[in-house]
């Protein structure tokens, strides 16, 4: 089933039936069958609908931010702020799709040739909860101004929000053969994928569900993009104004109730930092994150996902304390609903579970470094290898380290960021593929050379 839980109350809003089989075979013809027509529109016609499609989003920033609060407890203005986000997505491919899918003409040895890029046909997206709308935007704009068609299978507690992105597509000017949405249940997608006229599936989402759409997808040879899970380092080498950093660090951490694939989850402070940083940090979480309404603006800390997502970062906080790791503040449950107290963690050793895994909620781990080399080599002494940021005063310093970090992203006295044209994606268990920018638009691309 599908269905609307308000994570704030525990509430059970909505259900609806997952599509049959025959449903969803229905919905692979449809694509299959639209691409023809959508991919022979001029890219101009193209991009000029998906341009109109930003315009919708921006004129219904409310509803969605709405829907996000109810389905899966998103701050009402981190709502608006993620439709800010996809709006810029979605004007970024309108403006610059036309010129990223252009003819390259290229000088060859004995004459020239031209490298045409096209689309390859029907594709399925497989979407998570956290970033409802962003994360199926950075999918979905560049591979409509492209020419690809669209299965978009979305998280099971975010139907509103799938119905509502569909509609807004819709009443832009997309085809309803171009992008359709279906409620697929995940015992459906290895079938969806074999079969022959979906030509390849992006998914965001856990490590485990990408392990299990890589190995369908390989096994029919289906091109592939993985955004997967994260568990970012954060490298405090100095600074000129401790409180301010603090401050920032910790907003970049409990960011959508820290449920981001891209949030510094590991904070690693030098030495001569690192207890100053770490009781301003524990004061810091402990007044200021406090449970709320997510729909209030004034609210600081909103509930997980869902009871079940909650439930787990406190038996992952309650592992790691068990294990060894000092509780500096939070780490208990918060009932009715999916609430957890924002959380400090320190003394996490590489023997515990808590070094390794991912956790998805508000949860700070602190780590000290005696140098430098020390830091980098705590950053990358992880599986993941999604996002990392370097703080510090000497620029020069800053890059020297980020060089270093093992990751898909480095950012600079920020953190946990994405922006339209920048490109998005990780290496090792956090996936494969770039999304955003330049790149995203061509991870679905067919790169013809005619030789002339």
């Amino acid at each position: 089933m599908y269905s609307v839980t308000d994570p704030a109350t525990g509430e059970l809003v909505e259900e609806i039936e997952n599509a049959s089989d025959e449903q969803v075979r229905a919905a692979i013809g449809r694509v299959h069958a639209g691409f023809s027509a959508w991919r022979r529109r001029p890219v101009a016609e193209r991009a000029a609908i998906v341009a109109r499609a930003a315009e919708l989003f921006a004129e219904r920033a409310d509803e969605l931010a709405a829907i996000m609060t109810l389905e899966m407890g998103k701050r009402i203005n981190e709502g608006r702020g993620e439709v800010g986000i996809v709006v810029d997505i979605f004007r970024y491919y309108a403006e610059h799709g036309p010129d990223l899918v252009a003819d390259e003409p290229i000088t060859i040895k004995g004459g020239r040739a031209v490298i045409t890029k096209e689309p390859i046909g029907a594709l399925l997206g497989v979407m998570p909860w956290n970033f409802p709308v962003y994360q199926v935007a950075r999918f979905v704009a560049p591979n409509l101004v492209l020419g690809n068609t669209i299965l978009l299978k979305h998280a099971s507690i975010c139907p509103r929000a799938s119905v509502a992105i569909e509609q807004i597509l819709y009443d832009a000017g997309v085809p309803d053969d171009a992008y359709v949405n279906v409620f697929a249940s995940s015992r459906q997608v290895p079938w969806i994928l074999a079969d022959p006229r979906i030509q390849g599936v992006s998914l965001t989402g856990s490590e485990q569900a990408g392990i299990s759409v890589a190995a369908e997808a390989g096994k029919n040879l289906k091109k592939t993009v993985l955004e997967l899970g994260g568990s970012d380092p954060l490298i405090v080498l100095d600074t000129d104004d401790l409180d301010e950093t603090v401050k920032a660090t910790a907003t970049a951490r409990m960011r959508n109730c820290g449920q981001s694939c891209n949030a510094p989850k590991r904070m690693i402070v030098l030495a001569d930092l690192y207890d100053e940083f770490v009781d301003r940090l524990t004061k810091r979480v402990s007044e200021y994150y406090v449970a709320g309404d997510p729909a209030d603006p004034k609210t600081t800390l909103p509930p997980l996902a869902s009871v079940s997502a909650a439930d787990e970062v406190a038996a992952q906080v309650a592992k790691a304390i068990e294990q060894g790791a000092t509780l500096r503040t939070g780490g208990h449950r918060i009932g009715p609903g999916a609430y957890l107290e924002a959380t400090v963690l320190t003394d996490v050793t590489p023997e515990m579970d808590a070094y390794r895994d991912e956790i998805f909620g508000p949860v700070v781990l602190v780590f000290k470094a005696e140098t430098e080399e020390e830091a980098i080599a705590i950053a990358n002494d992880s599986p993941f290898g999604l996002g990392a940021s370097v703080w510090g005063t000497d620029p020069e310093r800053n890059t020297r380290v980020a060089r270093q970090i093992e990751a898909g992203m480095v950012y600079l006295n920020s953190a946990g960021g994405s922006q339209a044209d920048l490109p998005f994606g990780g290496i090792k268990r956090s996936g494969m593929g770039r999304e955003l920018g330049p790149a995203g638009i061509e991870e679905f691309m067919n790169k013809k050379s005619i030789r002339l």
